[in-house]
């Protein structure tokens, strides 16, 4: 059986393209979830997981749907491979039952890292780069300096 899996990391995505290529590949079920792929305890992944038999094949979109470490990559992996289960990976157009697709896994899985640690490195950068030209980061302030100095006084006076 085909079981498909897609994820997204925020609320205002939607998974609706990625379930609408899983059922086109075939999927009997889906479980879809909101949540960073960097983040290992994700709840539909883990009962997706524990659901998979032997022969069945966990279908996802994207190499990094699934993971978003090479560490993670590999742990889903052998979790779905003591399974006797296989992994397809739509976009990349391979399937673990075969040699060359546990080699296209692998390397597609390190670059998967790679671009993982490029997005923090620019995004960690360009905050510099914002902190050094005196740029205020973080949330606005929802109460003003003014009426904070007011309710602490209100505050310690007991009211």
């Amino acid at each position: 059986m085909k079981i498909g899996y897609a994820r997204v990391s925020t609320l205002d995505q939607s998974t609706e393209i990625q379930i609408a290529a899983l059922k086109e590949a075939g999927c009997e079920e889906i479980y879809s979830e909101n949540m960073s792929g960097k983040n290992r305890n994700r709840p539909e992944l883990k009962a997706l997981l524990k659901s998979l038999r032997k022969n069945d094949t966990l279908v996802t979109t994207k190499i990094d749907r699934l993971a978003r470490s090479l560490s993670d990559l590999f742990k889903i992996s052998d979790e779905i491979e003591k399974k006797e289960a296989n992994l397809q990976i739509l976009e990349q157009n391979f399937d673990t039952g075969t040699a060359t697709g546990k080699l296209i896994f692998s390397v597609l899985g390190a670059l998967a890292e790679f671009e993982r640690h490029l997005i923090v490195n620019r995004t960690t950068a360009g905050l510099e780069r914002a902190k050094a030209n005196g740029k205020k980061l973080g949330r606005k302030r929802k109460v003003k300096k003014e009426n904070e100095r007011k309710m602490k006084k209100l505050w310690e006076a007991g009211e």
